[in-house]
């Protein structure tokens, strides 16, 4: 378990913090430079659901319409959690109109630095600024959650052992958060925050990556059943986090087919360091 919370960490919280770092560097108009990096990063994902972990969840033996089933869940469960953040607190940023694009077209948008951003320029009070905080950090939960659900699970899938597949998806999802922790980084910097307080932030982003982790190895260790369900549902929360966030909002910046190559790209990539 200490082993799985060590690599867990260093994949959530050092690739996150490692990405900050990068997108401090980065000039504030750099929305074509990581759409295609979340766009690569989105396919790496995609390759880490669809040639391990359902595949993982067909091998417990349990029937495939209640995989089919618990995937279905894992998409509901975090669009819900997912549209409550946004309706809740879309409104409060003043670009939000009714022409706007219902997904996010601007890094900031993604992890809602804009409504923190927002209460930064109104100097609104701490309490304010707390609750900002508090929301960017559920949203990026909401990302992280899932990838640390993918460790544990498969660490389970694996006997309690980090070889093979484990430990790759583990160096997968490190990969994978580095565009995550540059897209938190860049609009923080660009409202005005202290860039060794936004790689910070970023770090620390990544640390629900390890309450996924410890969620998926506990739901995972109680049989075949829980396997399936921990696999199941960290499969359809990311499928959710691909497609209904992290592509449309890369397409979306960036105008352009290349962010669907990119994905082709990570998801190709992915499949090789897989098998």
């Amino acid at each position: 378990m200490l082993t799985l919370l060590i690599v867990t960490f260093i994949a959530g919280v050092v690739g996150t913090g490692l990405g900050g770092f990068i997108g401090v560097l980065f000039k504030k108009d750099s929305n074509r430079t990581i759409s295609l990096l979340l766009a690569f990063a989105a396919g790496v994902m995609l390759s880490i659901v669809c040639f391990d972990l359902i595949e993982g969840a067909i091998a417990t033996g349990i029937d495939t319409i209640y995989i089919v089933f618990s995937i279905i869940l894992g998409v509901v469960i975090v669009y819900i959690l997912n549209y409550l953040i946004d309706n809740k607190f879309n409104k409060e940023v003043p670009h939000i109109t009714d022409d706007h694009p219902e997904t996010h077209d601007d890094i900031d948008e993604l992890i809602h630095a804009d409504h923190y951003n927002e209460h930064v320029k109104n100097k609104d009070s701490k309490l304010s600024l707390f609750v900002a905080g508090i929301v960017m950090a559920c949203a990026i939960a909401l990302h992280n959650i899932p990838e640390g659900m993918t460790i544990g699970a498969s660490y389970i899938y694996n006997d309690a052992s980090l070889d093979g597949s484990a430990l790759t998806i583990a160096l997968l999802i490190g990969f994978h958060n580095i565009p995550e922790g540059m897209a938190v980084s860049v609009p923080l910097v660009s409202g005005g925050m202290q860039r060794s307080k936004a790689v910070i932030l970023s770090a620390l982003s990544g640390f629900p990556t390890v309450i996924g982790a410890i969620l998926g190895y506990l739901v995972g260790d109680i049989g075949n059943i829980g396997l399936m369900l921990s696999l199941s549902l960290a499969s359809g929360a990311m499928l959710y986090v691909v497609f209904g966030e992290i592509l449309p909002q890369s397409i979306l910046m960036y105008k352009s087919k290349l962010p669907s190559f990119a994905l082709i790209i990570g998801m190709l990539l992915g499949l090789l360091l897989i098998y």
